[in-house]
């Protein structure tokens, strides 16, 4: 009668040859990760999943915006999705997936091509002027305590935005020691240790005022300032990402920066959006974030106790940006940012 005989027999002196049969090393390696065992059939969902925020990451700007403006929600928080791909990564070892892993591979390329220039410090030494711009909050508790952290900052130039008519006077009493000239139109302002002329509100289409401009005059040279607040975003269930009067504004501030005839440009302020938001296009497109060029890091100002955005920005034309970074919190529900700039 015919017999199988298994391949993995021991000898006749007892001994067996190591890590050749199903109980070797190899043999162990083997079935753990076999294509029989479904190495490469397993982890398919991940894959699937990979691949489709790699195609979300990479194309958001084909995301429309005619639906509760989805587009400019997703570039607002863009960077956060990376968040997912540890995830992935996890799942695929433990199914074991070859598939799996080489598809989180997609995301992680696109993600570091998007943000990866942000993760190291681009500082560089020098720079003319420093810069801060704060989102003081109408509501915060401690407006003196907020004008000395300002002043501690060093800063040459403040801006401030939402600043409340019954507070005006505790700001302007906090700052006025270090900032000798300063000008407050509507309920944004800026405080400056140098003069200040030229200064005129920006119509961003409110129907109030909440941007300004103007021209200080550096020993470095004239520098036009623009203070901006753009209108507020909310995400509600029933009209999505509520941003139209935010990008009718940024497009009307766009159209003021692009007419200024002084070569060096900085816009400082609140523009409730991030450099990846579409709809603020007509300003970014112009302008460098000081965040971008010089900054170390994301540069997050929103909300301060958990900061996941950068709403608040220091843009410039002309000058160019040395340091970027984010101040602590003073009461407000946002964090200063303050950079430095070098004067052509």
């Amino acid at each position: 009668m015919a017999q199988a005989y298994d391949a993995d027999v021991t000898t006749d002196s007892g001994d067996k040859p190591q890590g050749s049969g199903a109980n070797g090393r190899f043999g162990r390696f083997r079935r753990y990760w076999a294509f029989g065992d479904g190495m490469w059939r397993r982890g398919i969902v991940t894959a699937v999943l990979a691949v489709a925020i790699t195609v979300v990451m990479a194309f958001h700007g084909a995301v429309p915006n005619r639906v509760g403006n989805l587009g400019s929600l997703l570039e607002t928080f863009l960077p956060w999705l990376g968040l997912v791909l540890p995830v992935l990564l996890a799942i695929g070892l433990l199914r074991r997936s070859v598939t799996a892993l080489i598809a989180v591979l997609l995301p992680a390329v696109v993600w570091l091509h998007f943000f990866g220039g942000l993760l190291t410090d681009k500082h560089s030494d020098g720079g003319d002027l420093t810069v801060v711009t704060h989102n003081v909050n109408a509501d915060n508790p401690d407006p003196a305590r907020t004008a000395q952290a300002l002043v501690g900052s060093g800063a040459d130039l403040v801006a401030l935005e939402e600043i409340p008519a019954g507070k005006a006077a505790v700001y302007e009493s906090g700052l006025k020691a270090r900032y000798p000239y300063h000008a407050r139109l509507g309920t944004v302002g800026l405080w400056s240790r140098y003069p200040l002329s030229q200064v005129r509100p920006v119509d961003i289409r409110l129907g109030w005022v909440r941007a300004l401009r103007a021209t200080a005059t550096t020993p470095h040279g004239k520098v036009a300032v623009y203070v901006a607040h753009l209108p507020s975003v909310r995400v509600k269930f029933n009209a999505g990402f509520t941003a139209g009067e935010r990008d009718r504004s940024a497009d009307a501030l766009g159209e003021a920066v692009a007419d200024e005839k002084v070569p060096d440009v900085i816009l400082m302020g609140d523009l409730n959006g991030t450099m990846n938001d579409r709809a603020l296009a007509n300003i970014t497109s112009q302008m460098r974030s000081t965040q971008g060029a010089a900054g170390d890091g994301f540069g997050f100002s929103w909300p301060a106790g958990f900061p996941t955005a950068r709403i608040d920005q220091i843009l410039v034309r002309g000058a160019e940006p040395t340091d970027s970074w984010v101040l602590p919190a003073t009461g407000s529900d946002h964090r200063p940012v303050a950079a430095k700039v070098a004067l052509p």
